[in-house]
C-alpha cells in the first residue's frame, strides 16, 4: 500500500500510510500526516522487536518535523540519530522505516501500485536480447511500458561478458573459434555468462526505480527476487542469496543476478540461471580464474555449476512454467510482446552498439 488514506485525523484530512515487508523479516507500517511541508503526527508500528520499548517513540520523535522532501537516506539517518546506545532493531532497521515513509508519501512504490506483463520466452539473436534489455529498461523508465518481466531464449551459443570487464581477460579466442561463440556485451555490471540454447534459465525484470526507492542496492538484489525464490521453493528448490549477487543452493551456486539503473527512472534487473552447462566447453570459453575459483571456495570450474536440471528433474520449460505462474500469481501480471517499436528500436541499438567492436572491446 502506498501513499493509501488511512484514516482521518481530527481536521478530517486523510492520514498518510505506508507499509514495507522486509525480505525476510517483518512488517514496518508509517502513519503521518504533513503540515507545512513537514512530517506531523508520525507513528510507526508494525509486527518487529525493538529494545528498549521506549526507543519507538524516540523514532517517532525523530521523523517529527522533517522536510517533505526528505531523501530515503535523510530518513534512515534520523532515525539511526535517534536510537538510544545498544538499541536492538530486530526483522526492520532504520532503512525499512525509510522505505515505508517514503511509500506514504508516495514517494517509493510496491509491486500492487503498478500492472505487471510477462513477456514470454522467444527465440532472438543474443545480440538482439542484450540491446532488448536496454530499450525496455528505457521504455519502462518513460512510463510507455508497464514494469514487465521477460523470459529470454536463444539459438547459437553465446559469451556475454559484463560491462566493466575486461574481453582479453575474460574470453579464450581459441575457445571462442573452436566452438562458435558468439560473444556479446551488456550493460550491467558484473561476471560472464556461458549460455547454450537450452543450457540456462534466463530473465529481465524491467521496473520504476522508485519499486527500490529507500531499499539498498545490496538488498534489491533478493528484494527483486523474492518471487523467483519462491517458485524454486516450490519445486523443492530452497534457493538463497549469497551477497551481493549469487544465488545458491546447499549443493552449490544456481545462478548470478546483474543490475543496471538508467538516468530516466528505469531499472534493469536481470539473472541467469544454470540448466544444464557443459562445464569443460565453458571453461575453454571463459577465463575462469584462480582467484575467482579460489573466492567461491573450489578448486573446480565444474563444481561451480550446479544445473537446476539435477536438482528438480524437471525440463527447463516446465521450470520457467512454474516461475512465470508465481510471478502472475503474486502480481497480478498479464501477457504481453515485444512490439515492432521496441523490436525495430533494438535492431537499430545492435547496429550502432552492441553488434559494434567498439563497444564489445570498449574494455581491451
Amino acid at each position: 500500500m502506498t501513499g493509501t488514506p488511512f484514516s482521518a485525523d481530527d481536521d478530517g484530512a486523510p492520514r498518510l500510510h505506508g507499509e514495507y515487508k522486509v525480505p525476510g523479516g517483518k512488517l514496518v507500517v508509517v502513519d503521518l500526516d504533513v503540515a507545512d511541508g513537514t512530517f506531523a503526527g508520525v507513528s510507526v508500528s508494525g509486527d518487529f522487536f525493538l529494545e528498549p520499548d521506549e526507543a519507538l517513540l524516540d523514532i517517532n520523535a525523530a521523523l517529527e518535523g522533517l522536510p517533505e522532501s526528505s531523501t530515503a537516506e535523510e530518513i534512515a539517518a534520523a532515525v539511526e540519530a535517534s536510537l538510544p546506545p545498544h538499541a536492538v532493531m530486530f526483522g526492520f532497521s532504520a532503512d525499512a522505516v525509510a522505505v515505508a515513509t517514503r511509500r506514504a508519501l508516495s514517494k517509493a512504490t510496491a509491486w500492487s501500485d503498478h500492472h505487471w506483463n510477462i513477456i514470454a520466452p522467444t527465440v532472438l539473436p543474443t545480440h538482439l536480447n542484450v540491446a532488448l534489455d536496454e530499450v525496455l529498461t528505457e521504455e519502462v523508465g518513460a512510463g510507455r511500458r508497464n514494469p514487465t518481466l521477460r523470459f529470454w531464449d536463444w539459438q547459437e551459443p553465446s559469451a556475454i561478458i559484463g560491462s566493466f570487464q575486461s574481453y582479453r581477460n575474460e574470453v579464450d579466442p581459441a575457445g571462442v573459434a573452436k566452438h562458435g561463440i558468439t560473444v556479446v556485451r551488456r550493460i550491467s555490471g558484473g561476471g560472464a555468462m556461458f549460455m547454450e540454447s537450452g543450457n540456462c534459465i534466463t530473465y529481465s525484470l524491467y521496473v520504476p526505480q522508485t519499486l527500490v526507492d529507500g531499499i539498498s542496492f545490496a538488498d534489491s538484489y533478493a528484494f527483486l527476487d523474492a518471487w523467483v525464490m519462491a517458485a524454486l521453493k516450490q519445486l523443492g528448490i530452497n534457493a538463497f542469496y549469497v551477497p551481493l549477487n549469487d544465488i545458491a543452493t546447499d549443493q552449490g551456486k544456481i545462478g548470478g543476478a546483474a543490475q543496471k539503473r538508467l538516468a530516466n527512472g528505469g531499472m534493469l534487473h536481470h539473472v541467469t540461471m544454470s540448466y544444464d552447462i557443459d562445464a569443460d566447453k565453458m571453461v575453454e570459453v571463459l577465463r575462469i580464474g584462480k582467484e575467482k575459483l579460489s573466492d567461491k571456495g573450489t578448486t573446480s570450474a565444474k563444481k561451480r555449476v550446479d544445473p537446476l536440471r539435477r536438482q528438480t528433474g524437471l525440463a527447463r520449460t516446465d521450470i520457467v512454467a512454474a516461475m512465470m505462474d508465481v510471478f502472475s500469481g503474486r502480481y497480478g501480471a498479464t501477457p504481453s510482446e515485444i512490439s515492432p517499436t521496441e523490436l525495430e528500436t533494438a535492431r537499430e541499438r545492435v547496429a550502432v552498439k552492441f553488434g559494434t567492436e567498439e563497444w564489445l572491446h570498449r574494455v581491451p
